[in-house]
């Protein structure tokens, strides 16, 4: 089942539970797919563009909510985390700081970096690797602590 065709499925069950929260988010994500499928000469979004898509609705929202938090307006910010939640559930199954430290590691030593001139190397093939499964800046800050140790 497509990406499209489960987030209207969730938009059903959350009309019918009249979870304004989900539904909302929910038609942010169905905007943005459509937004992406018409635009271009692409007729149909691969997978990989579509956990891109959700990734960036993601930070879009956490970005926000740090906004909203600095500014003292916890108010505005339980929203965007709420909408984070739900859009979080459409993304692959997220890894611990852990498990990217491994790949780092492993990468870091396949390429043989040595420092943090090959910095932007392993963020590469890391990031591809990864794609969907961790958080860009998770993978940015292993890598930096691993290139500098």
């Amino acid at each position: 089942m497509g990406l499209q065709q489960k987030v209207m499925d969730e938009m059903k069950v959350a009309m019918k539970a009249k979870d304004a929260v989900a539904l909302e988010s929910l038609r942010a994500i169905k905007s943005a797919l459509l937004l992406a499928s018409t635009s271009g000469s692409a007729t149909e979004i691969t997978e990989e563009e579509e956990v891109k898509l959700i990734q960036r609705l993601v930070k879009q929202r956490k970005d926000s909510a740090a906004i909203f938090l600095e500014q003292g307006r916890q108010d505005l910010a339980d929203p965007e985390l709420a909408q984070v939640a739900v859009i979080e559930q459409f993304l692959p199954e997220q890894l611990t700081e852990e498990e990217v430290e491994k790949v780092v590691v492993q990468t870091i030593e396949a390429t043989g970096a040595s420092g943090m001139k090959d910095m932007g190397k392993v963020m590469g093939i890391v990031s591809k690797e990864l794609a969907g499964q961790a958080d860009g800046k998770m993978i940015s800050t292993i890598v930096k602590q691993k290139l500098n140790s």
